[in-house]
Parts: structure tokens; sequence; C-alpha cells
């Protein structure tokens, strides 16, 4: 027979967090308070991989850019629940071989979707 848990048994999870949030928040304020505190126009000046500063970052362009990578993450992220499945094949059985095929069914479904709305479609 199962234990039942009581709210005690959470308490090292609880005080785990609460010696996590006082670890960041005194690490803020010691650093707020020691670290240096020198402005001046060269240390606030935009700094990107040692290249000076060309113009104004507001540029608007293509949203297809967005798109292509939100989808490329969709994907991998799809392909990343294969992995487990490859590793436990054997042991998954027919069952587990037709949840796959529904998943990957469902991934091409989603595929063909996005190639038919000429998501990828660059012009």
């Amino acid at each position: 027979m199962a234990a039942s848990s009581t709210p005690i048994d959470f308490l090292p999870i609880v005080l785990m967090f609460i010696v996590a949030l006082g670890f960041v928040a005194t690490t803020m304020v010691v650093t707020h308070l020691l670290g240096p505190k020198r402005k001046s126009k060269i240390k606030e000046d935009t700094f990107e991989c040692g290249i000076e500063v060309q113009g104004n970052a507001r540029i608007p362009f293509s949203i297809k850019y967005f798109l292509v990578a939100i989808l490329f993450v969709l994907f991998d992220v799809e392909v990343i629940f294969m992995y487990p499945w490859a590793v436990n094949f054997k042991s998954l059985g027919f069952t587990g071989f037709l949840e796959m095929l529904t998943f990957v069914a469902f991934l091409l479904v989603g595929f063909y979707y996005i190639i038919k709305k000429g998501a990828l479609k660059w012009e």
C-alpha cells in the first residue's frame, strides 16, 4: 500500500527554493552595492562584437525570417521526441510503432499545411 504524503514531506523542497531565491536576491543586491558606478559615453555606448554601430537598429525586415525560424524550432523539437522512441523501439512493440506512425502523420499534415500556405516561399 502506498504511503500518503503530508505537507511536511515537502519541507526540503520549500527550503531549497527559499535558499535559492535568497542566494539570487543577495547576489543581486551585493553586486549592485559593491559594483563600480562609473558612467561615461564610451561605457554607455552600444557594443556588438567589437563592431562600431552603424545606422538604426530598428530597420524593418521581412517577417519570413521569423516564420522560418519558428517553423525550424517547431519541427526540430518534434524530432527530439523521436529519440526516446528510437531508443526504446523494441520494448514498445507494435503499439509504440503505431503511436509513432500517428505522430509522424500529424507532423506530415502540419508540414503539408505550411507548404500549401506558402510559408516557406521567399519573394
